[in-house]
């Protein structure tokens, strides 16, 4: 029966999401019922594409990539595809008119990863970042809205701010692992052989901007099931991004900064008040 397989692939990409993240699995827990579904299921296929060209170095990432792209669009035409991540990922797709541009984009930022390791301008550096945070943002928009395209426009410019905003604090707290053991390097300008405060500061003071816009202009006026779980996951972030402004430059190149799950919980107690209080 296929609603059973398509239940089984929901659960696949909610199980991905939980393994791989407790935070945006927390953030996505408070979202309406009507909705995490489908944010599961994106969440699903970019983590798997993410961790093709992060972590399977003993493969051919490539190939596993380009099979991994090619199977998706198959898998779409047909309307099935026995990867109940992509199975899951292609209902999502077609429910929400989620545009292929955006699938491109970020397959093209995933793609990037596997040969390019050093971006010196902002235009690449702003290009990347569209390709693998923007667009994840703007698929999950396009859930929150419900096929409303007034508000997705409206809501389109902060929606890319936030998760510009997300991925610079993950290339921030990731530091160590991107630049020693990858060999990467995402901010322009910014010498990672010697990090120095001056740097770190400019990048803080970046995404502080990025999250400033997100607030005002998007997260205060996103519908209802979706304001409180893109709040949580917006506190969150700011906290790591607190954490990582107070600690030396140097040291955060030596260790990677995380927030404890009792923070997290008192974080989601937190905002759960100023939520139920009409604080935001």
């Amino acid at each position: 029966m296929k609603q059973l397989f398509d239940e089984v692939s929901y659960a696949c990409s909610k199980l991905v999401t939980q393994k791989y993240s407790t935070s945006f699995s927390l953030a996505t827990k408070m979202l309406s019922p009507k909705i995490r579904t489908d944010i599961y299921n994106i969440y699903g296929f970019v983590r798997f594409a993410d961790e093709i060209v992060d972590s399977f170095h003993q493969y051919d990432k490539e190939q596993l990539l380009l099979k991994f792209e090619r199977d998706y669009y198959e898998s779409k035409n047909r309307g099935i595809s026995l990867n109940p991540i992509l199975n899951s990922f292609i209902h999502t797709v077609n429910k929400y008119k989620i545009s292929d541009e955006l699938v491109q984009a970020f397959l093209k930022s995933m793609k990037a990863d596997l040969c390019k390791t050093v971006y010196t301008t902002t235009e690449e550096y702003n290009a990347y970042i569209y390709g693998s945070a923007d667009v994840v943002g703007l698929m999950c928009l396009k859930v929150f809205v419900n096929g409303n395209q007034q508000k997705y426009e409206e809501l389109k410019e902060p929606a890319m701010r936030l998760g510009s905003a997300f991925q610079k604090v993950n290339f921030l707290r990731d530091l160590k692992e991107d630049f020693n053991e990858l060999n990467r390097s995402y901010f322009p300008n910014i010498n990672f052989g010697d990090l120095s405060a001056e740097g770190k500061n400019a990048i803080i003071k970046e995404i502080e901007d990025d999250f400033d816009v997100a607030y005002k202009n998007g997260i205060l006026k996103l519908p209802v099931e979706a304001k409180f779980g893109v709040y949580m996951a917006y506190r969150y972030y700011k906290k790591l991004l607190k954490k990582l402004k107070n600690t030396p430059s140097t040291k955060i190149m030596d260790t990677r900064i995380r927030i404890s799950n009792p923070m997290k919980i008192n974080l989601l107690a937190r905002s759960y008040v100023r939520y139920k209080l009409n604080l935001i």
